[in-house]
């Protein structure tokens, strides 16, 4: 990593796991029997509770700023490869497959499942126990599914995801803790975050 390191604390005797090749933000907190994959991303203050069940981010899985994920004694909390999961979700012994996609401040109850390429819509609640059909949108409180998903934003998704595994090899080559400057420079650059546009763009 860059200098850079993760809360990172055992319990019972059960340690994180955090392949070389993840980046977990210092701010962020993992805790017991947790296990991150390659190429996976976890965001500025997320919690990683592994104090009762496991937690599982499968390879090139990303999860955002302030998500907490836990579960039950002997249950999972899982986000399979290339799950996404936005800013302030929380899962709670929840599965959310491969290639789906979690909206900001999301709830995901116990054995509820994300299915392939699905999209969770921003602010929706999952019900315990809801399994949302495969490259399906749903969206509400309680989320209930609103249609099939179209190719294009199947694509924009995937596309979206992509940027997330650059931007792991991104924080973990150039992330560094520094001291800010006191005025902007002149020509300030910007950082080269690829071109991944809102959907709402996508679509107009």
């Amino acid at each position: 990593m860059t200098g850079l390191r993760p809360k990172v604390y055992a319990i019972d005797g059960v340690v994180p796991v955090v392949h070389p090749t993840a980046f977990v933000h210092p701010s962020a907190v993992l805790i017991g029997d947790v296990i991150v994959g390659a190429g996976c991303y976890v965001g500025p203050c997320a919690s990683l509770r592994g104090d009762f069940g496991r937690i599982i981010l499968e390879d090139g899985s990303n999860v955002q700023d302030n998500c907490t994920l836990h579960a039950f004694p002997g249950h999972d909390a899982v986000v399979e490869v290339d799950g996404h999961v936005g800013h302030g979700a929380v899962l709670h012994g929840c599965v959310v497959k491969r290639g789906a996609l979690v909206g900001m401040n999301v709830v995901v109850m116990d054995g509820a499942v994300i299915g392939e390429q699905s999209i969770v819509a921003a602010m929706a609640f999952v019900k315990a126990g809801f399994a949302v059909p495969p490259r399906t949108l749903v969206a509400g409180l309680p989320a209930k599914v609103i249609r099939d998903l179209r190719e294009d934003e199947i694509a924009w998704k995937a596309e979206g995801t992509t940027e997330y595994q650059r931007l792991t090899a991104r924080s973990l080559a150039t992330m560094v803790e520094c001291d800010p400057l006191t005025e902007e420079e002149p020509n300030r650059p910007r950082v080269e975050g690829g071109d991944t546009q809102p959907l709402h763009k996508v679509k107009a």
